[in-house]
């Protein structure tokens, strides 16, 4: 095991004990998309005690529950680009669709006395949807086949994006554009937080933005910190 230390950066420390995860959601802070930050920084950057919060997390991952927790740095690229498919991408296809649903009836109910709100939250959602369902099938058409193929030693024939670089490129850049609108969601919903006026469905709706963050918040981070560096390293070595 690495020696971890509040020099050790956010993503580092995310990979070497995902239940860490938890913590970081606790606190708000950022281990996908902004997980290049060393802890100090991150921790910095929102008032907190860096030491305090590393403690919390060597307290929390030494828990029993942790053992349960998979490391995905010791599995084959594959098996984690099919455990991203069968989770993340089904839940987001599930998910998606079932709060742009609620979303319409939040609409039609509250845009009178909460426009300043609700207006803005389904311009960003709506092209974040838009993204995020595109994001998802390259995904699934394109730069994962291509890993499949680089880890079964076929490497890159039949593929016309080139090294695995340019598909990787272009995901994260993706990533950090969720990355945003789910910050700007965070933002304009005082952290998810509904009216006193709202109804059961507003208050599930919000409910929902916040359980996708999460579950973004750790797909991400598992495609950038553990499944794409492992593939540039693949195609490296090969």
């Amino acid at each position: 095991m690495t020696t971890l230390s509040v020099d050790t950066t956010v993503a580092e420390i995310a990979a070497e004990l995902p239940a860490s995860t938890q913590v970081f959601e606790k606190y708000g802070i950022d281990f996908c998309c902004g997980g290049r930050s060393a802890l100090a920084e991150a921790c910095r950057a929102r008032g907190l005690d860096a030491a305090a919060i590393l403690e919390e997390v060597q307290r929390e991952t030494g828990s029993g529950a942790v053992a349960a927790e998979t490391d995905w740095r010791k599995a084959g690229l594959t098996e984690l680009a099919e455990y991203i498919v069968a989770n993340h991408h089904a839940y987001l296809k599930t998910q998606l669709p079932r709060l742009e649903s609620m979303l319409q009836k939040v609409l039609a109910a509250h845009s009178a006395r909460h426009a300043d709100v609700l207006a803005p939250l389904a311009a960003i959602f709506r092209s974040m949807r838009e993204e995020l369902d595109s994001h998802l099938m390259k995904e699934e058409r394109i730069l994962f086949p291509l890993i499949r193929a680089l880890e079964s030693g076929a490497g890159s024939r039949g593929f016309h994006c080139g090294s695995v670089q340019n598909p990787i490129r272009v995901m994260v850049m993706e990533h950090d554009s969720a990355g945003d609108a789910l910050a700007r969601l965070r933002h304009l919903t005082s952290g998810y937080t509904p009216p006193a006026d709202a109804c059961t469905t507003f208050r599930t709706f919000y409910a929902g933005l916040a359980e996708m963050e999460a579950d973004l918040h750790r797909h991400i981070h598992l495609e950038n910190n553990i499944l794409f560096p492992g593939a540039v390293e693949l195609e490296a070595n090969q």
